[in-house]
Formats: C-alpha cells, structure tokens, sequence
C-alpha cells in the first residue's frame, strides 16, 4: 500500500498543498448486499464503528445507491444473499469498474469461488469475518480502487469535477503562454496529479484509523449522531499570480470546492492569505460563495444534510463575515432535528441539541424551544409505550397481577402524564375490562368476584356514568340470560312431558323444570300452557293408576298445583274404590306414623346470603315399606325459594310401616318444613 507520507518527495508548492490536504470527510462509502441482519451487525463489529454501512438487497439498489456520490465506493457482498456470485461481482465491475468488492463467503463455498480474477480492488474473505484481515484488506482496496479513480480521471482531462477524486485537470495555461511562467504551472499542475494519486492510497489508511461521528447503520443508512462537517481550511503556498491562475481554471471546470487540494476555494483562499489586499482573491470568494449558499439551499430543500453541512462549512470558509451564515446554521439545524423528530430517534435529535448549544449563531431562546419539544416528543414516546403495555396486558388478560399488569402501568401514566388523552384513553379501557370482568362474575350469580372487579374499576377512576352504564348493560344481560334460560327450561319440560318423566327423577323431570321457571321468570309467556300440558298428563296417569287399584291422590295433587280442570280431577276421583273405615282419617293414620330416620334440609347458600326465611308445606305417601313417595309441595311462603330443599329432605326421611288389622298400608301425610336463620 502506497503511504500517504509519499506525496512529500514532490519538490514545488503541489507537494505543499498534498501534504496539507487530507480528506474532510470519510473518502469512501460501504454498500453491504445481504439479506442477514447477523451478517451487518458482525460487520459493523469488525469494522469497529469507523465506517458507516448502507445495508441494500440487490445489485440494482447498490449502484443505484452510489450513483452521483463523490466519495470512492465499496461493494461488501454477502454470498449468501446472491444466486450467482461470480455473475454478480462482474456486473459491478462493468457498472463501476474502479469500484472496490469485498465477496464474503463460507469456505465450503470460498473452494466454488477459488476461480474469480484476484485484482488490488477485489478480495475474497472467509465467514465468520475477521476483524484485523477485515481492516488491512479493506485499506489495500479502497487505496488501489482510489488510486485506478485517479489515473483514470488524470487519462481523461474533460472529465467534470464532480467525479470524485482524482478528477485532475491536465490542461496548462493558454497555448500561446510559453514562458517559464506557463511551464513551471504546467509543472504543477502535473506535479499536483502524482501528489493525489499518493493522497488517495493513503486515505483509505487515514479513513480506517480516524474516529467518525456516524455508527454503523443496522437496518437503515441514517446515522445516529448529528452531521459533522469537517472541510478542507488548508492553505497552500505559492506565487500569487498562480494560484489565481488555478482558481480561475477551477472556477472555469466548476471545481469550486472538490476534488480536495485543487479546487477555487483553496487557491482564491491561499491567494488572499498572500496578498491580504488582492482584489480578485476577494472577488473569487465571493463567486465561490454565491455557488456554495445556491448549493446549501438546494440540499437543505432535498434533506441532503450531510452535504448541506459540508456546503455550509466551506461557505464559512468562503465568506467568514457573512450575515446568512446564522440564518443557514439555524435553518440546518432546525431541518436536522425535523426530520429526527419525524422518524421518532430521539437520540439522534438530543446529539443535534448539543452540538447546536456549542454554536455562537443559534439564540438561547431557539435552543430552550427546541430543548422543550425534544422533551415533549420523548415523554409522548413513554407514554405511548406504556399506552402498548397496557393494551398488551389487557389483551393477555393480566389485569392487576403485580407489576408487569394493566393496572401497574395505568397507575404509572396517571402519576407522570395524568392529563394525557392517551392516559385517559387506556385508564377507560382498563375500566371497561373491570367492568366486563364484574358482569361475567353477576351472570354467574359470583357476587363476591362481581364487587371485587367493581372495586378495581372503581380506584382505577371509574365515573358515575360509567358506573350507571354497566348497570344498564348487566340488567339487559341478566334479562337476555334469563330469557335464554326460561327458553331451556320450556324446552326441558316439554321433553320430559313427551317423555312421561312427569315429576321423577326429583330433580329432571317436567314438574322439576317448570318449578324452576316458575320461580325464575313467572311471567314467561310459556309456562301456563307447559303447566296445562303437564297437568293433562298427570290426570291420564292418575286415572290409569285408579283403574289398577293403585292410589293417585299425588299426581291429582299435582295436576291442580298446574292448573288441572277441576272436573278432570273430580272424574277421577270418583273412579276410585270406597276406602276402608279404619282409613278414612288419613290424619289419624298419619298421626300413628312413627319416623325412623328424619335428614335436616339443607339451607339454600342463595337464600342464606339474603337473608331469606320461609316455610314449605308439603304432602307424600309414606308407603308399605316406610319410605316417602309422591312428594310435592302444596303451598311455600317464598315459592321456588325453599321447594326444593325440602322435597331432598323428606326424601330420606324413614318410617316404620303401620298396620291396619295386620296389613300394611299406605299414609298420606301432610307436612311442614320451616327454615330460619341459625343464631
């Protein structure tokens, strides 16, 4: 590699200005084509934070990406992210052939590879990327592609200045200036040419080594730090006379501040540094400075800011007292932070806050409104993700489960950012899932779960009209529910009817269901006609049951509690056999009964949590055996409330036959079970 010490052997005022020229700026860029998140962040590790990296994924997007750069380009390609490899590395030596590539591939892959023409501006490395081979042939390219850049642009003097370094301008004075004068500038300028193909070997070294304020980019080009500009103030030194002679030529090939060390800025400046009251120095300056603010304006429009800070450096060079360089200072700044705020990095647009506390042109009073919109952008982005966090954990059903829940997180914005809409936004939300919690738990009849969640809706904040709301919403539920459910409970004993499981089994039968519906919706629309069907048919099984000498009085019973014709139960009962003497007092018999086993009724949890006391007056037939059948409630003080109960209980009571003239009969009896309140 070419040392950039080597420019000193050049004897004249060229070999001066090479040596006091180096790049003020990054003098070249990385394309990475790949597709590997992993492949760019070991990259950027490798490279250790000197270079910042355009991650791309295709070769189309890489040179379109270099297109109209200035700076010397290298292509790193990750052979994973292309079909063709070889295919892929010759296009880009035929787009761009003084373009530096870098082809990283596995060694299975490296052996495939092996055939690929070894050139000073091509490498081939081995994955995973090693960091000290990474940087000594990164140098070794970019210097060899600087170099071809250089000797190509010195082979091709019509070439615009805007091609980048090395774009060096062969031609001489004017054909009929043949003095020694002409000659030695001539000699310059080609003296100049062999100092700039030494500076851009070793600016590739210089790029490596030299600290930069942008980071690798991850997953998009943009830096994180603000834009640093650094131009070339060097002066170089020699006659007057011929460094006017090089700025009117640079000025002519509309090279007014690039390449570095040969354009009119640097000459009309060392000009006026020799000859302080030179009036084409001045002039020239001023030229130069008309182009650079047209050239500010216009990047600062296209949000160019890396080149609108270079622009706006050698502007200050250019013209030090101007009065717009405070307005460009102001306007680039305020276009920086802009666009950071924009993309939501509030990092980026803290490091743009400083570095433009540190300018003398932006007042105290731009710097405090800037200071203040960056902590409002920043609290707006806290709340906005503890906003996520709280619908996260609302979605995940984490409601008040320690710190990482909903109502952790509402409580932290309503303590920060109280009147914050977006606080007021997710603290309904979690109210509103509150809420819906409590009516789950009301319709499941859960009242102890049902005030818990009310409770949580009501520190998190819950309003009176949220709260009247919720009542309106759960009564309408309820309804609905105990619509769906009189509908069940309909249906259930109209099967049961069908079926001829009239009033057994105690608690899936027909009279079971319609009680049940009784008690729960007793002005449901159905139930007068399914209680006439049930009483229907319990009139034809009492009467089959009298016509085989069987007793019926139960399910006669029955069919009057549901609205049986009372001609209906009197036709039966005139079916039945006249009853012997001794049975006519069913008091009497059932005043004879003794019980042998007798099972307390269970309190019902409902009517115990009210409260709630009553009585259920009930009759059954205690039967040959001593066990009770045909139980069926006559009256209830609170009907539907304590029914139930009463009939589990008599269930299980136990009698010892009675006998009459040594026969053991049936007794029907007539009872009444109280439930109070233990004390």
């Amino acid at each position: 590699m070419v040392s950039a010490s080597s420019a000193s052997r050049a004897p004249d005022a060229a070999t001066t200005a090479a040596e006091g020229a180096r790049p003020a700026q990054p003098v070249a860029d990385l394309t990475a084509l790949t597709t590997q998140d992993d492949f760019l962040l070991e990259l950027g590790e490798a490279l250790g934070g000197h270079a910042a990296v355009r991650p791309v994924d295709t070769l189309d997007a890489a040179l379109e990406a270099m297109a109209g750069s200035k700076r010397t380009q290298v292509l790193v390609i990750d052979a994973r992210a292309v079909a063709d490899v070889p295919a892929t590395v010759s296009a880009a030596h035929r787009a761009r052939p003084q373009l530096a590539v870098l082809v990283f591939a596995e060694s299975a892959l490296q052996k495939q590879l092996a055939a690929l023409p070894k050139t000073n501006s091509f490498a081939l490395l081995s994955t995973p990327i090693d960091p000290v081979k990474l940087r000594s042939v990164l140098e070794r390219t970019i210097a060899a592609a600087m170099a071809a850049k250089a000797s190509a642009a010195a082979a091709a003097p019509a070439l615009p200045a805007d091609q980048g370094l090395g774009a060096l301008r062969l031609e001489a004075a004017p054909a009929e200036d043949h003095s020694a004068g002409g000659g030695k500038s001539r000699a310059l300028l080609l003296t100049g040419i062999a100092a700039a193909l030494a500076l851009a070997a070793g600016g590739a070294f210089w790029y490596l080594q030299q600290p930069h304020s942008a980071p690798l980019a991850h997953a998009l080009p943009a830096a994180t730090a603000p834009t640093t500009a650094r131009p070339d103030n060097s002066i170089v030194q020699g006659k007057v006379d011929e460094l006017l002679e090089k700025a009117r030529l640079a000025m002519h090939e509309r090279r007014f501040t690039e390449p570095s060390g040969d354009n009119a800025l640097l000459y009309y400046r060392s000009a006026a540094a020799a000859d302080s009251a030179n009036g084409e120095a001045h002039d020239g300056l001023q030229r130069v400075a008309g182009v650079l603010a047209a050239r500010f304006e216009e990047a600062v429009s296209a949000a160019r800011f890396e080149e609108a800070a270079l622009t706006l450096a050698n502007f200050k060079l250019a013209a030090p007292g101007d009065a717009r360089t405070s307005d460009f200072e102001q306007r680039l700044y305020s276009a920086e932070l802009a666009r950071a705020l924009a993309d939501g990095n509030m990092e980026r647009a803290s490091a743009i806050l400083r570095q433009a506390q540190q300018s003398p042109t932006i007042p105290a009073e731009l710097i405090g409104r800037w200071r203040t919109e960056i902590a409002r952008r920043q609290e707006d982005a806290r709340v906005q993700h503890l906003a996520g966090l709280v619908e996260d954990r609302i979605h995940d059903g984490r409601l008040n489960d320690g710190e990482d829940s909903a109502s952790s997180y509402v409580e932290q914005l309503q303590a920060s950012a109280a009147g914050n809409p977006v606080t007021e936004r997710v603290t309904h939300e979690l109210i509103g899932a509150y809420l819906h919690k409590a009516r789950e738990a009301a319709l499941a009849k859960n009242t102890a779960e049902q005030d818990r969640w009310l409770g949580a809706a009501r520190a998190a904040g819950m309003k009176p009209a949220e709260m009247l709301t919720f009542q309106k919403e759960l009564s309408g539920a309820r309804q609905k529910a105990v619509q769906l459910e009189s509908e069940h409970m309909l249906q259930l004993a109209r099967e049961r009817v069908r079926d001829g499981r009239l009033t057994d089994p105690a608690q899936d039968s027909a009279a079971y269901y319609l009680t049940q519906l009784q008690s729960n919706d007793p002005s449901n629309a159905g139930l007068a006609d399914a209680g006439h069907a049930l009483a229907s048919a319990l009139i034809d099984r009492a009467r089959a049951a009298v016509l085989a000498g069987k007793a019926a009085d139960a399910d006669l019973a029955q069919a009057r509690q549901w609205g049986a014709d009372a001609s209906a139960v009197l036709a039966v009962q005139q079916l039945q056999a006249p009853k012997p003497a001794a049975a006519t007092d069913p008091a009497a018999l059932a005043a004879n009964l003794k019980r042998t086993r007798a099972a307390p009724p269970d309190y019902p949890p409902n009517a115990l949590a009210q409260h709630l006391t009553g009585s259920v007056t009930l009759q059954f037939t205690v039967d040959t055996h001593g066990e009770t059948r045909d139980i069926h409630v006559v009256e209830a003080s609170s009907p539907g409330v304590f029914d139930q109960a009463a009939i589990n209980a008599i269930k299980h009571w136990r009698y010892a036959p009675l006998l009459v003239d040594g026969v053991p009969v049936a007794v029907p009896v007539t009872t009444r079970v109280r439930f109070e309140l233990p004390k």
